[in-house]
């Protein structure tokens, strides 16, 4: 069987989307004929933890752990206390205190590509000492942070082994790196480092069609894409029995540049006007959510019918997905999240409730909603579309139940996703 290095900053115990694509993948590439060997940080900051998320993963799988040095430490530190956010939703047009300008200058422009680039050093040497007596045939490094891609840069000029740069999101292009105070110079820098990146890969692999793109413009390197999926077993068994109520549900991250004002507009003049429908309407938030949007949702004179449930294990997360009416999708309001796949999108696909999406309705997110016939995206502001869509479903939320969606997801089963992937694999490893 043949061996594959994956280098990961977001591994068990870490939660949230990032770490999903690659522990799946690992689930699934030894029935492929690849062995994955894991290098990830040791003691990691990681935003948020869930320690099931890796329960199913193979007992033989092999997990190298190296040291890191995180900075937000100090930058909790410097914000105020324990309770400060790291995330990346403070990297914004919004207003900030002289402390968080400070800061931000300071991830900018010291901490280049981002600040877990502290972790390569010590991870080179590691894993050069590693690979001496453990040899492998292939290296892929995941990313965002994109400095693991230096990682694999300088192991694949050491040693000569094929190496592929898995990109689960844009790097120069992501939409909130202009909110960023980068000096010229750091910006050339950054530029550098990623068409390095580009040029001397084996191949470059994205997780969307239009992201795939972009980088087959910027590169002669290969450009594959192989999306972000769902793993069947995790929706097994039968769904959640309804409970009566009409239920929208969001799971994982809600982010105040995300937030509907459109959408919370309609389903409150919705509940002003439609008999029967505040009283059976419940917004269920599963995961973390961004003070605005309940401040928006209050406003909109929602705050009685909404249930924020607050971070919760995978399974649970799942669960609420398959128990909704409808699922709700609203990406950031950034013309360029249009390339942008979320994770969650394919296990609300896999869920079989329709999904609302709101977002560009030529993104990559309609694409996939309009091939699986799995539901509809509606603009920021599109308050017509979002109100066919929602009438259409309270509608047979009366008449018995929102029918269960029915497209074809079969292309982004985990399974499907993990057999393209090794044979990608395969191809670089014979050298085509």
């Amino acid at each position: 069987m043949k061996r594959v290095l994956v280098i990961a900053y977001y591994w068990p115990p870490s939660g949230g989307s990032g770490v999903q694509r690659w522990v799946k993948f690992c689930k699934y590439l030894p029935a492929e004929g690849w062995e994955p060997v894991v290098f990830a940080p040791l003691h990691a900051d990681y935003p948020a933890l869930d320690p099931t998320m890796g329960a199913d993963l193979p007992a033989s799988l092999e997990v190298l752990r190296g040291r890191i040095w995180e900075p937000y430490a100090a930058y909790r530190k410097l914000l105020g206390g324990k309770g400060a956010s790291t995330q990346v939703t403070e990297i914004s047009s919004g207003k900030k205190t002289w402390k968080q300008r400070l800061s931000l200058w300071i991830r900018a422009n010291l901490f280049v590509p981002d600040p877990r680039v502290g972790w390569v050093k010590p991870s080179v040497k590691t894993l050069k000492a590693y690979l001496r007596e453990h040899p492998v045939d292939a290296i892929v490094t995941t990313g965002p942070p994109h400095s693991v891609h230096l990682i694999g840069q300088k192991l694949h000029k050491a040693t000569g082994l094929p190496w592929i740069p898995d990109f689960r999101d844009p790097w120069t292009r992501m939409y909130y790196l202009k909110y960023l105070p980068m000096t010229s110079c750091t910006w050339a820098r950054l530029r550098r480092q990623e068409q390095a990146v580009l040029d001397e890969c084996q191949t470059v692999l994205s997780c969307t069609p239009l992201v795939q793109e972009e980088f087959a413009a910027q590169t002669r390197t290969p450009v594959a894409c192989i999306t972000n999926g769902f793993d069947e077993e995790d929706f097994e068994g039968p769904a959640p029995e309804p409970d009566g109520h009409f239920n929208i549900t969001h799971t994982g991250l809600f982010a105040a540049d995300g937030n509907p004002l459109t959408l919370w507009k309609v389903l409150g003049k919705m509940a002003a006007s439609v008999p029967g429908f505040r009283e059976a309407l419940r917004i269920r938030l599963v995961g973390k959510v961004d003070r605005e949007v309940l401040d928006a949702l209050a406003d909109a004179g929602l705050a009685a019918n909404v249930v924020a449930l607050g971070p919760c294990k995978h399974a649970d997360a799942v669960a609420e997905q398959r128990a909704a009416s409808l699922l709700i999708l609203p990406l950031r309001n950034d013309p360029e999240y249009r390339p942008i796949l979320p994770g969650k999108l394919f296990e609300y696909l896999a869920a079989r409730r329709p999904v609302l999406g709101i977002g560009q309705e030529d993104g990559a997110m309609a694409r996939v909603l309009t091939e699986t016939e799995a539901g509809v995206t509606a603009g920021w502001e599109n308050a017509a579309s979002m109100q066919a869509f929602l009438t259409t479903a309270w509608q047979q939320h009366r008449e018995g139940g929102v029918p269960a969606t029915a497209g074809d997801i079969g292309p982004y089963t985990r399974r499907s996703t993990t057999h393209a992937l090794a044979q990608l694999l395969d191809k670089i490893t014979r050298h085509e």
